[in-house]
């Protein structure tokens, strides 16, 4: 997929707003595209520098095959510079690099791009050096800078950029490209409806804790379907030795209703069933109510097992 083709389907707002900019030469000298990894920023950086640098445009777009398009897709365009970050920081040295490279002479035009991702792992010194680069902009610089974690960024720098901001992903996309990523289409789901952060949810799939909660509530979500008592014992056996923070409980919650969810989807040409599904998607949301309220988690869950049973 083109980065036009991914920007068209998933920031058609952001991807209107710099065409226009681009086509009535309005670009800003630098921008901070903020939003969630999987969202569009890359492509949007790597859409721009090929416009600029494009010998066949056509239609307010770059061509993608010429010289310059195929160079820049392969991170070996001169005058187009990625930083990203070396180990966990990106260091002064880097920036220096960079403002050495654009110091050269013989550049093949006097437009110059550098990309900056990650750009909230600067560290100190680089961020000062960066900002001497965009409190006096050099003719024909552009800066494109690209984070997850605005709230990490200098202000000083925040205010010397044009901040664009790209929504999160959808959740059927952020199901996809996590499938995309080896993650089985049950586990994308169950993320997607835990958070719309493709970095979070891929925090999630990794995370030990979070595995063994997936499948210890995929079990008592088993004895629960079956209203088998051993739902009751299996709580304080299993899922409050599991769960001792406040957090972890809610997120046990979170998951056995994605489950009852599911499960709803399958009996949608049963009444009864369905009846009882939905009955029981209601308790659980009341028993989250009760654990909001600070009543002991053991006991939320175990009325809850028990008031399930009653319905069956």
């Amino acid at each position: 997929m083109t980065e036009q083709e991914f920007l068209l389907k998933n920031e058609p707002h952001v991807f209107a707003q710099i065409k226009k900019s681009v086509e009535h030469e309005r670009l800003a000298h630098a921008y901070l595209f903020e939003g969630e990894t999987g969202t569009g920023k890359h492509q949007m950086s790597l859409w721009l520098a090929k416009r600029l640098f494009c010998t066949n445009v056509v239609a307010n777009e770059p061509c993608n095959v010429c010289n310059n398009c195929t160079r820049i897709a392969l991170n070996e365009h001169p005058n187009v510079q990625v930083i990203k970050p070396e180990g966990q920081t990106i260091k002064v040295d880097q920036m220096r690099r960079l403002q050495a490279e654009f110091g050269k002479k013989g550049f093949e035009s006097k437009r110059q791009v550098f990309i900056i991702s990650d750009a909230e792992k600067m560290n100190h010194n680089a961020a000062n050096s960066l900002l001497k680069f965009l409190e006096e902009p050099q003719a024909g610089l552009l800066a494109i800078l690209e984070t997850n974690a605005l709230g990490r960024i200098l202000p000083t720098i925040q205010s010397r950029c044009q901040l664009i901001h790209f929504t999160p992903l959808s959740k059927g996309q952020l199901v996809e490209s996590l499938k995309k990523q080896g993650i089985k289409e049950q586990s994308a789901l169950l993320l997607a409806s835990l958070t719309n952060s493709y970095e979070k949810a891929i925090e999630f799939s990794s995370d030990e804790w979070f595995n063994s909660a997936k499948d210890a509530v995929l079990t008592w979500h088993r004895y629960l379907e079956k209203a088998d008592l051993q739902a009751f014992i299996f709580v304080q056996k299993k899922l409050v030795p599991l769960a001792k923070e406040k957090e972890q409980q809610f997120t046990l919650f979170q998951i056995l209703l994605f489950y009852f969810r599911k499960q709803r989807q399958n009996e949608l040409e049963n009444k009864q069933n369905l009846q009882i599904v939905n009955q029981t998607l209601e308790l659980i949301l009341q028993a989250e109510q009760k654990l909001r309220a600070n009543v002991a988690f053991q006991n939320v869950c175990e009325q809850l097992v028990l008031r399930i049973v009653r319905l069956s």
